[in-house]
């Protein structure tokens, strides 16, 4: 639901890949932001309305994303298709922080882009930043991508979760994702995308930040 920026690019994504998708708007002239080629389908309606959703084929969803510039019509609208249709993949985007939390923790799965961006522009502008990739606020888990100090170049990256108390997911190498291994070594320009619990995340990143006993 949304055919905005967001939504569209989100239509354009998921075909891309093969699924099926139907994109619902209340203005048809939002649809003019979809690909030339976009086989999906169009609903102009309102997100929330039962007749719209089955007319977008609700009742056979796996998914849906409510992505239009209204709170209260993206939560109503996840709201109707999980409780009324029983879809559980359901997502909303909700622009007040404080509203997304609460309806988190409802069971309604929110996304709060203003937070989020804030935080990708300070972690890049501050030195010594660590980007928040993902969280999960109820098992206490977060996904960063943490620096690490040139001391440890050349280290093994079973050393660095050890000193740390992390686990290294995934390196991103020269453009591509690494999955480290016992043996992997860290090496100069790798980014290392670490989960670690939310209580150790600022130690944890201290030490990524300072060389290791014995470097040189």
């Amino acid at each position: 639901m949304g055919c905005g920026r967001t939504g569209a690019t989100l239509a354009s994504e998921f075909e891309s890949r093969g699924h099926s998708v139907a994109v619902i708007d209340a203005r048809a002239d939002a649809f003019r932001r979809l690909p030339s080629d976009f086989k999906g389908q169009k609903i102009t309606g309102l997100g929330f309305d039962r007749d719209t959703l089955v007319s977008a084929g609700v009742e056979e969803a796996y998914a849906f994303a409510a992505v239009s510039d209204g709170d209260n019509s993206n939560i109503l609208a996840a709201r109707v298709v999980r409780e009324t249709y029983g879809v559980q993949n359901v997502i909303a985007r909700i622009a007040d922080f404080g509203r997304a939390e609460v309806y988190r923790r409802l069971g309604i799965p929110t996304v709060a882009p203003v937070p989020w961006t804030s935080a990708q522009i300070v972690t890049r502008l501050l030195p010594g930043g660590s980007d928040a990739e993902f969280a999960d606020p109820d098992a206490g888990i977060v996904m960063r991508r943490v620096p690490f100090n040139d001391g440890w170049i050349g280290r093994p990256v079973t050393e660095l979760e050890a000193a740390s108390g992390t686990r290294i997911a995934y390196i991103s190498r020269f453009g591509e994702a690494v999955l480290p291994t016992a043996e992997t070594l860290l090496q100069a320009d790798d980014e290392a995308h670490v989960l670690l619990t939310q209580d150790a995340a600022r130690s944890a990143v201290k030490i990524f930040g300072h060389a290791p006993k014995g470097a040189s």
